[in-house]
């Protein structure tokens, strides 16, 4: 059967190649992008190309690697399920946060203020280990207000609320404290959570999916995320409705 590519579109703000400050800090600027994944023809296939918006920090830009090799990337073009069309659009931005200011200005609700549509059918949240260091009080306010305007842009969109991953058994606190606010925050907006903190990823494999920075993910790390995150979006579109026309 004939296959045509997901569409993606890189973001307008550069990828920035250094990291500076702490290495924590450091972690989070994006690629604000746009992809298409292959069609399939078959009879279950959605009549139109649902549209995803992905929220985040390093973790999702391909720091370390290249914005080719970043997860969402690697979804819109070499995905493994092509049974549904998707725009991916990544305004993953390094530094950014909920509540912290990445290397470019930017906060998760910049992301949101610039990629959010009334056409957006999901928004997938990842992040961020940024947030560390933030008040806890304030990084729940800030996440709940977050949530509630990408709402307010896209009524009919579903959301999908990644918590930051550790890379230790156990976690330190500071890990744990934003992945429980990420996680109350998220079930108040009615979104599917989920914690890769609770779910074990990349503690089995850290020397081989984690670069040597400690902190970004590395080529095999990203094929990771891709293989973790890309039945959940896929599952959470299938559960949501497919409005002709939005």
């Amino acid at each position: 059967m004939e296959r045509t590519p997901r569409h993606w579109r890189q973001s307008a703000v550069p990828l920035l190649l250094a990291l500076t400050g702490a290495l924590v800090l450091a972690a989070c600027q994006g690629t604000g992008s746009t992809t298409s994944a292959p069609d399939s023809s078959s009879v279950s296939a959605p009549t139109s190309v649902r549209n995803v918006v992905v929220i985040g920090d390093s973790m999702s830009t391909g720091f370390g690697t290249s914005a080719t090799n970043a997860w969402p990337n690697l979804i819109a073009t070499a995905p493994t399920d092509d049974s549904m069309p998707l725009q991916i659009r990544n305004n993953a931005q390094n530094g950014s946060g909920y509540l912290n200011v990445g290397l470019t200005g930017t906060t998760f609700a910049w992301q949101v203020e610039q990629g959010v549509t009334p056409e957006t059918d999901l928004v997938v949240f990842f992040g961020s280990v940024n947030d560390l260091h933030h008040d806890p009080t304030q990084l729940a306010a800030a996440i709940a207000e977050i949530f509630a305007s990408t709402k307010d842009k896209a009524p009919q969109a579903a959301l999908l609320v990644v918590g930051p991953p550790a890379y230790s058994t156990p976690p330190g606190t500071r890990y744990l404290a934003v992945g429980d606010a990420v996680k109350q925050a998220g079930r108040a907006a009615g979104a599917i959570h989920v914690d890769p903190i609770a779910e074990g990823w990349f503690v089995d494999d850290v020397d081989r999916l984690v670069g040597p920075d400690g902190l970004h993910p590395t080529v095999e790390g990203q094929h990771y995320l891709r293989d973790k995150l890309e039945p959940l979006i896929l599952e959470t579109l299938r559960q949501q409705p497919d409005v002709a026309g939005r």
